[in-house]
């Protein structure tokens, strides 16, 4: 796929390790996606993780700060969305039904962001790109490809980012499980199991899939690395293939390859 350049409105652009152990994180990951890595300074005594593929940027991991592990800390993949205005979006959180947990903020002079709670649990960040955009590279080996909502109440959860993001939500007709096909504009870019069927072990949120070659052997990787397997690889007839697994520090993750 070529490189990305610009994230339209509403479409996934970024994901970001939030870990309590980041040097063992680069590890695991760089070796299970072969990752390349780079850390740039990060406050007074850490460092901001990029993780690249072919000098495109895949996806990034920083440390737990002190606040954050105070509050019952569990390590987690952040998941953004791209937005226009992350003032805007922010109220439109709000008068949504959600929570905004970080008013809009500029991050030096590469975007602004805000971090926003869906009226079932799940938090996600909004980003407003000026100098970085995301993902230079996604829907290839190692790289992003969907994200999925763990979530209670799939149709609250819906309404509430088609307010936000203006997304759609369209019940996928091929199976009788209740899954939401989210769509931004006409592109499928993930969805929303039901209640019923959703990953075992896998706490309300957000969770990023990355492609793999072969989701057997990728998830038996990640086992010996110490990684704890929710779900091994299942086949989804028409749809691909797919694990769901999380690092040695507890952060969950799934693996897919799709038909083609």
């Amino acid at each position: 796929m070529a490189d990305i350049l610009t994230h339209p409105a509403g479409s996934f652009c970024w994901s970001e390790l939030n870990t309590n152990d980041q040097n063992a994180a680069k590890k695991f990951y760089s070796s299970l996606f072969g990752w390349s890595v780079t850390d740039y300074p990060a406050g007074p005594d850490g460092v901001y993780t990029i993780f690249r593929i072919n000098d495109r940027n895949a996806a990034a991991a920083d440390t737990a700060n002190e606040e954050e592990r105070k509050n019952h800390f569990h390590p987690h993949w952040k998941l953004y969305i791209a937005t226009d205005s992350a003032d805007a979006a922010a109220a439109r959180a709000d008068a949504a039904g959600g929570k905004v947990l970080a008013p809009p903020f500029d991050v030096m002079d590469i975007g602004r962001m805000t971090v926003v709670q869906d009226p079932t649990g799940a938090s996600v960040c909004l980003w407003q790109a000026t100098k970085q955009g995301g993902f230079g590279v996604v829907v290839e080996d190692g790289a992003f490809c969907r994200a999925e909502l763990n979530t209670p109440d799939a149709l609250r959860a819906g309404k509430f980012y088609s307010d936000t993001v203006g997304w759609k939500l369209e019940k996928a007709k091929e199976d009788s499980s209740g899954y939401f096909h989210i769509k931004n504009g006409e592109k499928r870019i993930g969805g929303i199991p039901s209640a019923e069927h959703r990953a075992a072990g896998a706490p309300v949120g957000w969770m990023v899939y990355f492609q793999v070659a072969d989701v057997d052997a990728s998830t038996e990787k990640a086992r010996q690395m110490g990684a704890r397997i929710y779900e091994p690889p299942r086949k989804i007839a028409g749809v691909g293939i797919g694990s769901v697994l999380a690092d040695p520090q507890g952060a969950v993750f799934a693996l897919f390859k799709a038909d083609r």
